[in-house]
């Protein structure tokens, strides 16, 4: 959650700078940005495909996930997806321009096969969880797969509802002529809804987590608005 968090909050402010300035990535760019801005969504797919890994071993092998899926091992997940996220992004940005755009293309591509990726693991959670988490007798342990697996679940659909039409908008100009195009990332809808994913995400998680929204409202919601002693 904290990971995906992150590199949302990271997008919602880049916004800004695509507002202020006249940015457009590509080959060649005008007012770009190394694609560092555009590289948080590569987080934050990564961070969410091992987030249904996660649930998928805990659901389905909970005595592997026990024993092996410490808190080192989480942390060090989330170290590499902005490890190999921004090595990659380097590497784009010290070769020839005509190899960045091959390496972009590779990225475009790699992108969308984690999204379709995402969207079947998100079908073969939601079967699992149906199939096995009712017959497990009530426990503290049980309410928590269902808990996290429920928030997993809500938060691809809302990615997917976001990013699809820019997804699509990139495949048909990639692969035709047509498509929309627009003159900067500022006056693109279709960036404009993804970058909504960035208040969606959050918002999600402290909905579906009674944990974490009684965590929000003791540490961020009393600093900020202390209640007066009676």
């Amino acid at each position: 959650m904290l990971n995906t968090s992150v590199s949302d909050t990271l997008t919602g402010f880049s916004v800004y700078y695509l507002g202020l300035f006249d940015v457009q990535e590509g080959y060649p760019s005008r007012n770009g940005t190394f694609y560092i801005l555009p590289s948080f969504l590569g987080v934050n797919l990564l961070t969410f495909l091992f987030a249904q890994f996660d649930r998928y071993l805990a659901v389905c092998y909970p005595f592997f996930y026990n024993r092996f899926i410490a808190r080192s091992v989480v942390i060090g997940t989330c170290a590499f997806c902005w490890i190999y996220t921004y090595t990659i992004l380097i590497v784009q940005n010290m070769v020839p321009i005509s190899k960045a755009a091959q390496i972009n293309a590779f990225g475009v591509m790699t992108l969308q096969i984690i999204v379709l990726v995402k969207v079947l693991m998100t079908i073969k959670l939601y079967v699992i969880a149906r199939n096995h988490l009712v017959r497990e007798p009530p426990s503290a342990d049980g309410d928590s797969k269902k808990e996290s697996l429920r928030i997993i679940v809500f938060v691809v659909i809302c990615f997917l509802a976001l990013w699809c039409p820019s997804f699509v908008n990139i495949i048909v100009r990639q692969l035709t002529r047509g498509g929309l195009r627009f003159r900067n990332e500022a006056t693109n809808p279709f960036a404009i809804m993804a970058r909504l994913n960035a208040l969606v995400t959050p918002a999600l998680y402290v909905w579906g987590s009674p944990s974490l929204r009684g965590a929000v409202r003791s540490t961020v919601w009393r600093r900020i608005c202390p209640c007066r002693p009676r």
